[in-house]
């Protein structure tokens, strides 16, 4: 089977029972609801879900092969979740992919796609200066998953769209902060132009450095600790 192939499944297991549940567990454990080291117990699950064991059980081996999940023989699941080295590791390969997409983005994007970035970088100028930060985390979300469409990858889409879910948390409370609120939505703003003026170039540095821009954010605001409070406060922000 091919990536491409891979890639078709995953997109079709979505909206399958099993694609539902391992949804649902995984969006539980990155939102913090699961916390790490706790025992997922399939019937449990099932019993939440109104499934039965069979996807749960499915599910839960997809989330051990994405490492949020260990099954241990004859003992049971567990949250792995998300560790401190683990963002940061996202976040360096992030920076390496995002201007990739960048890069391709500046030759592939349409119309459409770069007419929904402008209307995202308006409305976050608006809702930065009222300190909508709720509002500016979800339109910081939808700017990269424009951009992530327009490079015309499939295969660097999917993988941007996870590794930008994984750290979603970690992101939010960055974005609390005004003045990263601020220069992010200048870094958008920075990007979107190059793209609209064909700089692969300009926008592969850009989009690198925005990256890197939020990493040394989420280290200035001691990532350890960020993730123990998530840990402690059952996902709260």
């Amino acid at each position: 089977m091919n990536r491409v192939n891979s890639l078709t499944e995953q997109k079709e297991d979505k909206y399958s029972l099993r694609g539902r549940v391992f949804n649902h567990i995984r969006e539980d454990i990155l939102s913090g609801r699961l916390k790490p080291n706790e025992e997922l117990r399939e019937v449990a699950l099932g019993e939440e879900l109104g499934v039965s064991r069979t996807p749960v059980r499915e599910a839960l081996r997809q989330l051990e092969l994405e490492g949020l999940v260990r099954i241990i023989p004859n003992k049971g699941a567990y949250v792995s979740g998300i560790s401190a080295k683990d963002v940061l590791d996202i976040y360096s390969i992030r920076a390496r992919l995002e201007g990739l997409c960048a890069r391709m983005a500046a030759d592939a994007i349409k119309k459409e796609q770069m007419e929904q970035l402008d209307e995202i970088i308006f409305l976050s100028k608006y809702h930065e200066q009222h300190r909508h930060y709720e509002q500016l985390f979800t339109l910081d979300s939808k700017f990269h998953e424009i951009l992530y469409e327009a490079c015309g990858s499939e295969i660097l889409e999917h993988l941007l769209k996870d590794f930008h879910h994984y750290v979603q948390r970690v992101r939010k409370t960055s974005l609390s902060e005004q003045q990263r609120a601020e220069k992010s939505t200048k870094e958008h703003e920075a990007i979107a132009q190059a793209i609209r003026d064909k700089n692969p170039d300009r926008a592969d540095q850009l989009a690198t450095l925005h990256v890197l821009n939020t990493m040394k954010n989420v280290k200035q605001h001691q990532i350890e600790k960020i993730v123990e409070k998530q840990e402690d406060t059952n996902g709260k922000i």
